[in-house]
């Protein structure tokens, strides 16, 4: 999928997160949110979907993010940056059954109270494990992403998981029913954090968007 984007702008993605990316802060309400700085992109999906192993794989970092088998390990909104305008965030999994009612209210109003107070945040990539495709559990994301208005992608992951003919399958699949979601910027993002593949393309995609927000 490389022909999405020039040679420019897969250089710029790599520049853009060859950085020293650190951890810069931790959420667990609106209260305790860092100051809006720079631009911000935000990373979304199921408990387990792979978020925190993306993270480390787009910044070349090893264990920047936590990564657990345990679903639902990431309770709070967690801010890296590497010193540029460029903020990643990533978000508490949702989905996740075993959670107490209490602490998926929680998370659901963090969640919220983001989405809806950020204006520095330029999209969401919402994460969708290329084995299972859509799911009912992602239905409530995708509406609150429309209604508070946010830029949002579909980014598969663990895509090494699949043969390729079902790969092709699967994004035709999502692709459809994104289709009749307003809001979602078209274009899946095809993924595996365990072996690199569409690193370079989503690198890119995050440093054409940030060039377009300048213009």
């Amino acid at each position: 999928m490389t022909d999405r984007y020039t040679h420019r702008e897969i250089e710029a993605g790599r520049k853009l997160f060859g950085g020293d990316w650190q951890f810069l802060a931790a959420a667990g309400s609106a209260a305790s949110m860092p100051p809006m700085r720079g631009v911000e992109i935000a990373f979304a999906g199921r408990s387990n979907v792979g978020k925190s192993s993306l993270v480390n794989a787009i910044t070349n970092r090893k264990a920047l993010a936590r990564t657990s088998r345990t679903p639902g390990r990431t309770q709070e909104l967690i801010f890296f940056n590497a010193g540029s305008e460029l903020h990643i965030v990533d978000m508490p999994g949702y989905g996740y059954a075993a959670a107490a009612k209490s602490k998926v209210s929680a998370w659901t109003d963090t969640i919220t109270a983001y989405l809806r107070g950020r204006a520095n945040l330029a999209r969401v990539y919402v994460l969708i494990d290329a084995r299972h495709g859509l799911k009912d559990t992602d239905e409530p994301m995708f509406k609150e992403l429309s209604a508070s208005a946010v830029s949002h992608q579909v980014v598969l992951t663990k895509c090494d998981a699949i043969k390729t003919s079902e790969l092709e399958a699967r994004i035709a699949e999502v692709e459809a029913a994104l289709a009749k979601k307003p809001g979602a910027f078209p274009g899946i993002l095809a993924t595996s954090s365990h072996e690199g593949t569409g690193m370079d393309e989503l690198r890119a995609a995050i440093a054409r968007l940030l060039d377009e927000r300048k213009r």
